[in-house]
């Protein structure tokens, strides 16, 4: 889903003009940060450089790796944000 903002400035002349800009996100899971010796008091993770999802969207096996087998939230976040800006002139 898209989310649009539309915003409306004046300027001294009392004209109006519309600047629409709109955001784009994407999501991405790196390197698996799990620590596997946590328990032994010590510092170990298994090297999965990705997450790779064990099954189809929507199901529980989307929030599984299929390299590793540790959940989603244990692997790195990257968020990328993309604003498009739309000007509009004055007429």
């Amino acid at each position: 889903m898209k989310k649009r903002q539309v915003i409306v400035k004046k300027d001294g002349s009392g004209r109006s003009s519309s600047t629409s800009s709109s955001m784009v996100r994407s999501v991405r899971y790196g390197e698996c940060q799990k620590n596997h010796a946590a328990s032994m008091g010590g510092y170990a993770v298994d090297g999965c450089r990705e997450f790779m999802a064990s099954g189809e969207e929507g199901t529980t096996q989307a929030l599984t790796c299929a390299a590793c087998g540790c959940h989603r939230n244990f692997h790195r976040r990257e968020v990328e944000t993309e604003v498009v800006c739309e000007y509009s002139p004055p007429n």
